[in-house]
């Protein structure tokens, strides 16, 4: 049974894996720290990015020979495979550890087996020490493997009563210039960004990544307009050549019960293409059909300090008769942007609004 020290040991690593935010896509999210044989801790990392080294190998990397007979305590089950870089059990046998402990078993069958092979090699293994918490760091990862389609952020800028536009239409600028920054490198962790066809016929919006002086990123996301009838003018901006470009139709998917595009099979059709983390920036309506359909996994609210009164409301849902049929989330950070508040939750309710 792991003891202080390892469990110690695991908060920081789970801390670790936390802080990299999404920069990891697709990779997931993973925290490494290396004990010495008294315990002492002489190694620690972070998985940066795709296709940099895993955490495991930078940790021992830092801790030298003083990991030797010691225990490395892991996030995520050591992979066994070799892709970009070498199985990270390799590592741990070089570098002669006698402990591995890691939280959250490997998923994924090409990349499982890792602490089988430990075993087999003489290394103690406890997996399953602060998994709870483990997951909720690695959850985009680790949802859409398990889901088979990509992890799914709804990101809204709402006044304080919950309004996106004012009666007239208008809707600019209704959150701070810091929220816009802090959108824009959320837009920038996502390899999607789905709109509906109604946003872009009401704002024409653009859906690039830009950074703080207005210039266009490098590497834009795929563009996704959820158009059930294919009502895109060819004019609309997000069809320029900025960025790639892909108007999703019910001909192409089919469409739900609603009759609008079949959500399931849009997020399907992209997982299929490589694509693991959408942001969802359309209307209204389109969110509410997300949330129907239990497809909304993270919720990101940028709320403003204003009050409109009027104009319209940030999401359409099934109206409720009473509180307790009321769509639930957990808040899991508040934290201020500029004179604004970002909300970030998750529904509690995963199966879907009824």
């Amino acid at each position: 049974m792991a003891g202080e020290s390892e469990t110690a040991a695991m908060r920081r690593a789970v801390a670790l894996s936390a802080s990299v935010g999404e920069r990891t896509n697709p990779n997931p999210n993973v925290g490494a720290v290396v004990l010495a044989p008294d315990g002492s801790v002489v190694g620690e990392a972070r998985h940066e990015r795709a296709g940099g080294p895993h955490a495991e190998a930078v940790a021992l990397q830092r801790a030298g020979d003083r990991a030797r007979g010691g225990t490395v305590v892991v996030t995520l089950e050591p992979c066994a495979h070799t892709g970009r870089t070498g199985p990270c059990t390799d590592a741990l046998l070089a570098a002669g550890v006698a402990r591995v402990v890691y939280a959250v078993d490997e998923p994924t069958e090409v990349a499982s087996g890792g602490g089988a092979r430990l075993r087999a090699a003489g290394v103690q293994v406890e997996a399953g020490l602060l998994a709870a918490e483990a997951e909720a760091a690695n959850e985009r990862w680790l949802e859409g493997v398990r889901r088979q389609r990509p992890f799914v952020v709804w990101k809204t800028a709402t006044t304080l009563d919950g309004k996106v536009a004012a009666p007239d239409g208008t809707s600019r600028w209704i959150s701070s210039v810091e929220s816009r920054l802090d959108a824009h490198r959320l837009r920038a962790e996502c390899d999607t960004i789905v709109a509906g066809v109604g946003t872009v016929l009401a704002d024409d919006p653009h859906l690039t990544v830009r950074d703080a002086d207005g210039r266009p990123a490098v590497d834009q996301p795929l563009r996704v307009v959820a158009d059930t009838h294919g009502r895109t003018p060819p004019t609309a901006k997000v069809l320029d050549d900025a960025g790639p470009t892909w108007v999703a139709t019910a001909a192409e998917l089919g469409k739900d019960p609603d009759g609008g595009v079949d959500l399931l099979a849009l997020l399907e059709a992209l997982w299929a293409r490589g694509r693991r983390l959408v942001l969802l920036e359309g209307g209204p309506t389109l969110a509410g059909s997300f949330l129907r359909a239990g497809l909304v996994d993270r919720v990101v609210s940028y709320v403003a300090p204003s009050v409109l009164g009027g104009g319209l409301p940030s999401v359409l849902v099934p109206e409720v008769s009473t509180l307790a049929e009321a769509v639930q989330l957990e808040i899991t950070d508040v934290t201020r942007t500029g004179p604004d508040v970002r909300i970030t939750s998750r529904p509690a309710n995963r199966g879907g609004v009824s």
